[in-house]
């Protein structure tokens, strides 16, 4: 759990998931980590966005919701949305789904604090793929490809999705159990 700075107590981690039109990979990253952490109370907030407002208030690409729901995850809803400032408050962890996407997010938290201070956008900005076992693994933009692409794509969501559970959320339980 991430810890509140007004109070010093412990709140669940929020995590926003960030790819460029919110319609293929990042929401599927929200779908497979909310079902994955569905009942952990250390998990908070969940949400995906895209850098770029090309979709917005679009539902997921169809080859998106078809993966998830071949996966079991049938009630998934979700309406496209760009990335905003608030977010970098707002969310503890915002995971990038590539390094185009990663950078992009660096840079407008630089403008973020360089304009406001540190204080508003505290968020750990990283990339998803290093929670999956190779630093710096990206997902491929499944969008203009075949279908299994997509299917690729959930394979590595589910890969870093319990790497997150592992590397992040596992210290937080023993943290919290330490005496």
């Amino acid at each position: 759990m991430a810890t509140d700075g007004a109070t010093g107590a412990s709140k669940p981690v929020s995590v926003l998931f960030v790819c460029l039109g919110n319609i293929c990979r990042s929401p599927m990253a929200e779908g497979v980590f909310r079902t994955l952490t569905k009942s952990d109370n250390r998990v908070g907030t969940t949400d995906s966005a895209g850098t770029g407002a090309y979709h917005e208030g679009c539902p997921p690409d169809p080859r998106t919701m078809s993966v998830l729901e071949e996966n079991g995850l049938t009630d998934y809803d979700h309406a496209a949305r760009k990335v905003v400032n608030s977010d970098f408050k707002d969310f503890d962890y915002i995971l990038a789904m590539d390094e185009e996407n990663l950078q992009d997010l660096e840079r407008l938290q630089r403008r973020i604090v360089k304009k406001d201070g540190a204080h508003v956008a505290p968020a750990k900005v990283m990339l998803f793929g290093d929670f999956g076992g190779k630093k710096g693994e990206q997902v491929v933009d499944p969008y203009y490809g075949a279908r299994n692409g997509f299917t690729i794509a959930y394979a590595q969501m589910t890969r870093f999705s319990s790497g997150f559970v592992e590397q992040v959320l596992q210290k937080i339980q023993v943290a919290e159990t330490a005496p």
